[in-house]
């Protein structure tokens, strides 16, 4: 075992050593926003704002969540200070092009049509799919909501899915809360957004009487993102690095844990996936 850790180590300390003199050697040719985010002295993520557990503001006014935390690591392996900017899901992107955030961590799917846009970093640290919560009994299939208002939120790309395949009727909002409370103001059938946020709702006990209505229409990975520009340079090989990271360590599977979100299958698999095999050592 401390032959393994010390391995570990050595192997953490070529890769910052090499990352480090790349950036110094390459940065006018290759990479300036690396090197901006050293010399600034602090790292801006764009994280989404009442997005809890993943991102939220505490009782003492400072953002919390899995991705602030993650967003925490990124700056302390940069050895930077960390600026968490609250992003929405119309602005993230634009945001991110208009360089006043240097990476998105806010719980953004990946699709093809986002990776024209800005570049998606791979792995991705989170999976979910859109479905629906509502009033126990109110709806039993997909198709229940046709020709029905359905409460979402604003840039979320299934909107448009909802009113093209089932005929819904989709009242957006500019935030979570404000969907939730129409639903409750009986404005509309339903709340569609991720299972993974609607499972820990439901947990939270203040909705009693309502449901996971149906199963997810599909799952989608969530990955952060970096300028398109960046992607196959320093600052995105290296946000790619510490996704790999927070997979193979289990760093995700411990923030699942500390925010009280509900088992994901898919982290597990995931975790597996990247661990580093060191049986060979043995």
């Amino acid at each position: 075992m401390k032959l393994q850790h010390s391995l570990k180590i050595g192997m953490a300390v070529l890769v910052v050593g090499a990352m480090a003199t790349f950036g110094a050697t390459t940065a006018a040719a290759s990479d300036s926003r690396l090197m901006e985010i050293k010399e600034r002295g602090e790292v801006r993520v764009g994280v989404l704002g009442g997005f809890k557990p993943w991102s939220f503001r505490g009782e003492d006014g400072e953002m919390q969540g899995i991705e602030v935390d993650l967003a925490q690591g990124v700056a302390d392996a940069l050895g930077v200070d960390l600026e968490p900017v609250v992003v929405t899901s119309a602005n993230r992107m634009r945001f991110l092009q208009q360089g006043r955030i240097d990476v998105i961590i806010g719980g953004m799917y990946d699709t093809a049509g986002r990776r024209e846009e800005v570049g998606m970093i791979t792995p991705a640290y989170w999976a979910s799919g859109p479905t629906l919560m509502a009033r126990e009994g109110a709806v039993e299939k997909w198709e229940d909501i046709k020709g029905k208002p359905v409460c979402s939120k604003q840039g979320v790309f299934y909107n448009e899915q909802l009113r093209k395949r089932f005929g819904a009727k989709i009242l957006a909002f500019s935030g979570n809360t404000e969907a939730k409370q129409a639903l409750r103001d009986q404005k509309c059938i339903a709340w569609v957004y991720d299972d993974s946020v609607v499972s820990t709702t439901l947990a939270s006990g203040d909705w009693e009487g309502y449901e996971m209505a149906v199963p997810a229409l599909y799952s989608n990975p969530w990955t952060a993102a970096v300028p398109k520009e960046y992607l196959d340079k320093a600052w995105g090989v290296f946000m790619s690095g510490m996704a790999y990271r927070w997979q193979e360590s289990g760093r995700i599977l411990e923030l699942q844990e500390k925010w009280d979100v509900p088992r994901s299958d898919w982290l597990v698999k995931m975790h597996e996936k990247h661990k580093w095999d060191t049986s060979y050592l043995e």
